[in-house]
Formats: structure tokens, sequence, C-alpha cells
């Protein structure tokens, strides 16, 4: 019966055709936008994750609560003894300490006076004692400009920043912020290299110092602004993190001071949680999409390609074969055009997505003013659903249609359907 129905489409490409077609650019749209969104939004959420809010994120309540701003004066305080205690609850977890910062960078001439200042956002995390977060954050391959620092008072600057203010590898530069207890901060550092990130956020004015600096230099003795937790395996566990985070906040939850610890998971952490939870769920969203958008299409296909075959179903019917298996053959007919449509498109969808994936598009001159932790050269991911994502809008999309424009089978009356056969 297969091999009869393939030979009819073959033989009538005026009923496969459009069919085919319509199948293989939902199929491969599907497809690429699947590739497409876990690209960018994997990316995003893996950087942020990385680089600010790790996958459990620990912090005094009233810092959770000002997170618009940089409130170092509402840090954790003891978080050697904190840390210690992390790592003996939660051993599969690396517990590591960062300090979020703000402040000028002031440039000073050969008299010693000021030359230029800018603004800078800067974070302090462990460039010294461990490669575990230079590593984690891809830094050193971001190096473009001198080396990474080797010793206290070297810091990397964005390279953006450093043409900015004229700098170079070598040159000295002094921080002007304020501590922890809200005095003004002034602290020299020496320039060791540049970063590029990729993200415009940061390329506009990024300082990364190692955290032991930044305690001296903010007056941070064994502060830090969070603590964060990251999977051994570098692989984010939502159930997991929820329940470590569960764990952890029922130890204070009768703990009424403001600088009381408390934890948080990447899923639930505000637009991250949303990113997160949208990621999570971006295969269902554009499956759902392209099957009712396709199975309107093919409604429509189908409905059109009936009309030109009722004499075809009255010639089938005086032989003998009932409307349930003219119906039934229509719907073996649309799933064979479901199969060769989604075969054709996804090897399409993947070709597109694997040429994104490997070369990208660079997207920097349109994203210069934007704020997201998103890569200026915008990459697909080809990851194991995108191989097979496409088999259930295509498949399903065609049988939908076919069956919606089939009904007209069972309203036609038989001398209806004998009367044209004759004309």
């Amino acid at each position: 019966m297969l091999k009869f129905l393939l030979k009819g489409l073959m033989r009538d490409r005026s009923r496969s055709l459009l069919p085919v077609i319509v199948v293989t650019l939902g199929v491969m749209i599907t497809v690429f936008m699947h590739a497409y969104l876990s690209g960018v939004l994997g990316e995003s959420l893996e950087k942020t994750a990385d680089f600010s809010e790790g996958h459990v994120k620990v912090e005094t309540k009233a810092y959770a609560d000002n997170l618009s701003q940089l409130p170092n004066d509402l840090a954790l305080v003891g978080v050697d003894t904190l840390v210690k205690s992390l790592e003996r609850l939660y051993p599969e977890y690396n517990w590591v300490r960062r300090i979020d910062f703000g402040g000028l960078l002031d440039v000073p001439d050969s008299a010693g006076n000021t030359k230029m200042q800018g603004a800078v956002m800067g974070k302090g995390l462990d460039l010294l004692q461990s490669d575990d977060e230079a590593t984690r954050m891809g830094l050193k391959k971001l190096l473009v400009k001198g080396r990474f620092p080797s010793k206290a008072g070297e810091v990397l600057v964005s390279d953006e920043l450093l043409e900015k203010l004229h700098l170079r590898p070598g040159d000295r530069v002094t921080l002007i912020s304020s501590t922890m207890f809200g005095e003004m901060a002034i602290y020299n550092f020496t320039v060791a290299g540049s970063l590029h990130f990729g993200i415009n956020l940061l390329d506009r004015g990024m300082m990364i110092v190692d955290i032991h600096d930044v305690q001296m230099a903010l007056n941070m003795d064994d502060a830090s602004g969070a603590v964060l937790g990251f999977f051994k395996n570098n692989l984010y566990n939502d159930k997991h993190a929820v329940a470590t985070k569960t764990d952890f906040n029922n130890r204070y939850k009768n703990d009424g001071d403001k600088f009381a610890p408390v934890m948080s998971s990447l899923s639930e952490n505000g637009l991250m949680g949303f990113s997160y939870t949208f990621v999570k769920n971006i295969a269902g969203f554009i499956i759902l999409i392209f099957i009712f958008a396709m199975s309107i299409v093919l409604w429509n296909a189908g409905l059109i390609s009936g009309l030109r075959r009722y004499g075809e179903f009255g010639l089938r019917m005086a032989i003998g074969e009932e409307k349930s298996e003219i119906y039934r053959s229509l719907i073996g007919e649309a799933a064979l055009i479901g199969i060769i449509g989604t075969i054709t498109g996804t090897i399409l969808g993947l070709s597109v997505s694997w040429l994104m994936q490997e070369y990208g598009i660079n997207m920097e001159s349109i994203m210069k003013s934007s704020s997201l932790m998103i890569s200026d050269t915008l990459r697909a991911q080809i990851t194991p659903t995108t191989w097979f994502i496409g088999l259930i809008p295509g498949i399903i999309s065609t049988v939908i249609g076919a069956a919606l424009s089939g009904i007209g089978i069972y309203k036609r009356q038989t001398a209806n359907l004998f009367k044209e056969l004759q004309n």
C-alpha cells in the first residue's frame, strides 16, 4: 500500500510538490530557529552564570534587595568561615568569592596630575591563587594585549577602555571608589594587559582585579559581595540547585538580621530565571508554533487539492472503495509527504545551523549600545534535540492538515461524486 501511495505522489506532482515544499521550509525554519535560540540564549545564560550569577549564589538579604547598585556596605563578612561551612555542607560545588565594584579610573601624567579619567565597573576574583576562575570565565582566551597578572597590584582592563584612556601595558592607574564603610578609596594598580570580551556591556569599561587587591583597596578584609557555587561537573542541575538553596535558607529562616546570608538558584534569579525557563522549554514553543502554522497552510493546500480530485474519489467509490478507505489513504499520503519534507528540511536546517555555529554573524555595529550579556558574534548551537525536533511539526502538521481537509469526503454525497466523474 505504501509503495502504491508513493508511486502516486511521484507521478502526480500537483498534489505532492506544494505540500513537500511547505513541510521542507517549515522544518528547516524549525530546526534553524531551535539551533539559533539555543546558541544565542544558551550562550547568554552560560556567560551570565559564569560571570556574575553562578549556579547558586549566597549574599546578604540586604545586598540581594539592592542589585541595581553595588552596595558593598551590605556585603557578606566572615566569608572565610562561610566558605568552609559551604564546602563541608555542599561538597558537590566549587565555592568562590566575588566582589563587584564601580568607580573612576584615573590616569596620571608624568607629574602625577590627572591626565584622563574613565568610569569603570570592576570585578574582584581569584586570579593569583588558582587558575580556576580564569578558566571558568575564559579570561586567558580574551587577552589581546600585555600579559596575565602574576603578582599583587596588577589588573586587566577591557581593550576598549585601554584605547579610550590611551593606556599601555605597564602603565600605572589609580582607582577612585568607596570602601564598604562609605569612605573614599584611592588605590594604585599596574595595567598588566587588556581583554576583549565581545560583549559591549563589558568592553565599554571593565576592570578585572585579584580579589585580595580589591579587599585591600575597599577595606573589605574577610568580606565579599557574594559567594558563588558552581557544580563541579560544570553542568547546571536545576533540581539539585533548588534543593541546595532550600536547605541552606532553612538554616537561616529564623534569622531576621538583614546581613544574614541568603541563597538563590540560577533558575529563580529574576531575569535569568525567565531566560533559563525559556531556554529549557524552547523546543516546545517552536514545535507548537510551527505545528499550528503549517497545519493551517497544509489544510488549505489539501482543500485545493481535494477539489481537483473529486473525480478520482468518484472513480474509487464506483469500484467499491469505502469513504473511510479513501480518507485513510489521504492520511497515508500526508504521512509520506511529511517524512520526505522532514528529512529534506532537517538536512537543510542543520546545514544552515552548522554554518552559523562555525562562522557566526558579526553584529558588532548593531550592538554597540547593547547592555545585554550577549556576544557581538551571534552563533547557533546544534544540540541533540536539534536533530529530531523537525519530526514532530513536519509529520504531525501534514497529518493534521490532511485530516482536516479530508473531512470533506464524508460531507460529499455519493451521487455528486458520480456526477463529477461523468463531467
